[in-house]
């Protein structure tokens, strides 16, 4: 992953300073609704299916992240499997990149290790039934939403429209907090690592699988320390499946139903304030719980 990533990596630096100020707008809003939200309506929220939750309890503290094998089913299952094979636990983060992401999974502790498992077929592009995407910006040229708490991109409603299957083609945007998997130059490399976005770095789309979101924990992830290697790495301490944790230990957060009014309304605020610089990642699915 080192080759593609370390290009883009450069020109990522001089694009984090505006990206970190428009970020602000969107958690400032969504923070006033978190804040209120023993006011909302319980069915503004909704639980984390905990099969798809991973937990990663790293020295920086705690990353939640919500998997999504509709859009990687390959992926998500590579990733459930490691994870129930404890191969991930106490692995470093071994190459970390300020303003960009920070990587880890490999078994060796850098680049090119992968697990005993046969390598993945690439996951970039899926076709899902239309009422799973819910838009946030639409253009003439392309749509901007959601599928569950993960930010994708979707062909215009127009092109949608012309799919003989139905079917509508997206993408996993490359947001702060999405959760991708790592691979070499072959496309069809990806194995075990794994990457998780610090800021946004939306050349990566359509080149590098997504598989998930984290939920909780952003800020975990931009405290990992930085280096190619970190002088003094942080590591994944324990990764687990939710639902194979016992049920004291389960996380017990809720997602604000992307689906609802009270998150379409947050939305708009955000298109509205921002204007023709808005983009889906500027907006988070607010979280709630423990």
């Amino acid at each position: 992953m080192e080759t593609g990533l370390a290009e883009a990596a450069v020109k990522d630096q001089a694009a984090v300073m505006p990206f970190a100020k428009s970020l602000t707008v969107a958690f400032v809003v969504l923070g006033l609704a978190v804040m209120g939200a023993p006011a909302m309506a319980a069915s503004a929220w909704r639980p984390l299916d905990l099969e798809n939750t991973l937990v990663v309890d790293t020295t920086k503290g705690r990353i939640v992240i919500e998997m999504s094998p509709e859009l990687a089913p390959l992926a998500v299952a590579r990733v459930k499997l490691l994870t129930r094979e404890h191969l991930y636990d106490g692995l470093l983060f071994h190459r970390v990149i300020e303003g960009f992401v920070d990587q880890t999974g490999n078994p060796n502790n850098q680049d090119g290790g992968t697990s005993s498992h046969p390598n993945l077929a690439p996951e970039f592009v899926a076709h899902l039934p239309p009422d799973r995407f819910i838009p946030v910006r639409q253009a003439v040229d392309s749509q901007q939403g959601f599928v569950g708490t993960l930010p994708v991109e979707a062909v215009s409603a127009a092109e949608a429209g012309r799919a003989k299957d139905g079917k509508l083609r997206l993408w996993g945007a490359y947001c702060p907090g999405v959760a991708g998997m790592g691979r070499q130059a072959d496309p069809g490399s990806a194995n075990s690592e794994l990457f998780f976005m610090r800021d946004a770095a939306r050349r990566l789309d359509r080149d590098y699988t997504v598989w998930g979101k984290v939920v909780v924990g952003l800020d975990v992830i931009r405290a990992v320390a930085i280096g190619e290697p970190p002088a003094n790495p942080d590591k994944m301490l324990t990764v687990r499946v939710a639902a194979d944790m016992p049920p004291k230990a389960q996380p017990k957060y809720q997602m604000m139903d992307e689906r609802g009014p009270v998150f379409a309304s947050l939305a708009a605020k955000l298109r509205k304030d921002k204007g023709a610089d808005f983009s889906v990642c500027d907006v988070v699915v607010p979280a709630r719980g423990h």
